[in-house]
């Protein structure tokens, strides 16, 4: 018979039948008859017992139909030997001899269903039907018994339990799976048996009224409830359980509800102690952020105009006004009139729009005075990366705090830095990896960057604020044999160093490797692939040049501001480090154009040690 059927065509699936009778006649009518009653059968047909097992084990077979009498075999020894390899497939004993002892013998050995043959084409059509019948069942059940399969291997391998449980207070187990014991300390059997009750027995007593308030009142508004509570389990341990369930029936006036539960007591004291540490950062930060040796102001939109949401202490000492009077008042007034048209007419814009602000702006103070400052101003980020205001930084140019105070909050800056955040940094970032085990959630890539970013920060802040001390003892340092090493400590990449001078200079040896470092690493970060940075001298000192893309004049001045930078990841200290070992030495440092349309740092004022 042809395997091109209807029902291959139509996208149903097909019912494969083996018809095994020593009457070729009649296999062929009935194969003609059972394929034109119903689309969906494919037969083969077989003349013996032997032909018939040959069949089965060449052709994957939904039902086998066999004659009683047959010439090799009889119908039960053929069904004896199917039974052998085919435990569960249908077979229908189709027989002209009926009698109950044939029956009960066929019953006896295994037999689906026996239909004694009858004349007339009708038996065809009740011979289908019993056909249908058997496969459909036969199907049903392998389905419902793959499904209890994947539903006890996806139990089985579920970090917590399954239950089943009638929604009063005591929460009545009716059914329980998978990691009772461990998570428990109680078996499947004295929770199901009623020996242990969850709400009485389990539930942690501080939790089951609250716990049960939750539960019903997401149940009025939903059917499906979740929550974290505790448990005490049996060796009297507590533990923290997390639970999502749903109503999936009513008995005896009760809801039923079937959930999960899972212990999450692990997560949620590495998350506590990671927002422990986290807080304890951030109050060191805060300490940071008022002790700072500059005016600094945190500001928010409203109405597109900036209002004051925070300032530090040199902010409100600076301009002799009260925090309370500072803290929620519109920026722009306390500048002075021509500062606050700046501001209003596309300053704040600018800044919002994450331009690197460096402009002047003048503030009046409490009793009238005016302060001139340089402004550095930043955009800020809420928690979805939405621009909401600025961080504003004023560097008051009068220097109206003396020199000793500067430098005692720089020593303290440099300490804090040093000591008290790198150490509870270090933790954090522990913390973000243990919690990443637990749950790998992309909040966890923006705190794993913004701690890559403060170590980044916290490394460049601590030289910068010790690149301002003197130098220490002067001596003589092959500039070449210096750049060389310092080269080897930058990463290169496809980049190429070329040294065109055999000079010796007189210099603190620490801090010109710092100098030199850092001009490599500029060159690096911005001047493009295959970069080539060549050291020389001058006249009365030397140079670092690269081939890259250069810095235009509009902004060679800013970039030794402490914070420009024009690259999305850089901290923008580099090249005022660079700037403040020039100054320690008593040399100057002057950006300009490389020969190859580059950027070239020229540092003079040096003393170069007098050759043999």
């Amino acid at each position: 018979m042809s395997n091109d059927t209807a029902a291959d065509r139509d996208g149903l699936e097909p019912i494969r039948v083996l018809h095994v009778d020593d009457d070729p006649d009649f296999v062929e009518l009935a194969a003609t008859f059972l394929e034109r009653t119903d689309d969906r059968f494919v037969v083969e047909t077989a003349t013996s017992v032997d032909e018939g097992l040959d069949r089965l084990t060449e052709t994957d077979v939904d039902c086998v139909v066999s004659d009683y009498e047959m010439s090799d075999r009889d119908g039960i020894e053929f069904l004896e030997a199917v039974r052998e390899d085919h435990d569960t497939l249908p077979f229908i004993l189709f027989t002209g001899k009926g009698s109950e002892s044939v029956a009960s013998e066929a019953i006896s050995a295994g037999v689906t269903d026996y239909l004694r043959k009858r004349t007339g084409v009708e038996q065809y059509d009740l011979l289908a039907n019993r056909i249908e019948n058997a496969v459909d069942a036969t199907r049903s059940r392998s389905l419902l018994t793959e499904r209890t399969r994947r539903l006890e291997t996806l139990i089985s391998n579920l970090p917590g339990m399954v239950y089943r449980c009638r929604n009063d207070p005591e929460w009545p187990m009716e059914a329980v799976a998978g990691e009772v014991e461990r998570l428990t300390g109680y078996t499947d059997e004295q929770l199901e048996g009623g020996d242990v009750s969850w709400g009485e027995d389990v539930l942690h007593p501080e939790d089951r009224e609250t716990m049960w308030d939750a539960v019903q009142d997401s149940l009025a508004d939903d059917d499906a409830f979740e929550g974290t509570y505790r448990i005490v389990t049996a060796d009297g341990t507590t533990k923290w359980m997390w639970e999502r369930g749903r109503v999936v029936a009513s008995s005896n006036g009760a809801d039923v509800l079937e959930g999960f539960i899972t212990d999450v007591t692990d997560r949620l004291g590495r998350e506590r102690e990671l927002e422990r540490r986290t807080d304890e950062l951030e109050s060191k930060y805060r300490h940071l952020f008022e002790e700072a040796p500059i005016m600094a102001v945190v500001t928010r939109v409203e109405d597109g105009r900036p209002v004051i949401d925070d300032c530090n202490q040199q902010f409100v000492e600076t301009l002799g006004y009260d925090r309370d009077d500072v803290i929620d008042a519109e920026l722009a007034s306390f500048y002075v009139p021509e500062s606050r048209q700046k501001l209003l007419e596309d300053g704040y814009d600018r800044a919002l729009a994450g331009e690197f602000m460096r402009e002047s702006r003048k503030f009046v103070t409490a009793d009238g005075g005016v302060v001139e400052t340089v402004l550095h101003a930043v955009p800020r980020h809420d928690a979805n990366d939405e621009i909401v205001g600025t961080l504003a930084l004023y560097v008051d140019v009068a220097e109206r705090k003396t020199l000793e105070r500067q430098k005692e909050r720089l020593e303290e800056f440099a300490s804090i830095v040093s000591h008290d955040l790198r150490n509870p940094l270090n933790i954090a970032q522990s913390r973000t990896r243990l919690a990443r085990e637990d749950c790998d959630t992309e909040h966890l890539d923006h705190v794993s960057r913004a701690h890559d970013r403060m170590a980044s920060l916290i490394d460049d802040l601590l030289t910068l604020a010790r690149s301002g001390e003197g130098v220490g003892e002067l001596e003589s340092v092959d500039l070449a044999a210096l750049a060389e090493r310092c080269w080897a400590n930058v990463p290169s990449a496809d980049a190429t160093l070329v040294v065109e001078t055999e000079r010796a200079i007189r210099a603190d040896r620490s801090r010109l490797r710092q100098l030199l470092q850092n001009l490599f690493s500029n060159a690096l970060e911005h001047g493009g692939a295959g970069v080539t940075v060549t050291v020389g001298t001058l006249d009365d000192g030397f140079y670092v040049a690269d081939d890259g893309h250069g810095i235009p004049d509009s902004i060679r001045e800013a970039v030794f501001e402490a914070g420009y930078s024009t690259a999305e990841d850089g901290t923008g200290f580099g090249l005022r480090i660079v700037e403040q070992v020039a100054d320690a030495h008593g040399w100057t440092v002057d950006v300009a154009a490389s020969e190859a349309g580059g950027a070239r740092f020229e540092v003079r004022g040096v003393a170069f040690v007098a050759e043999a």
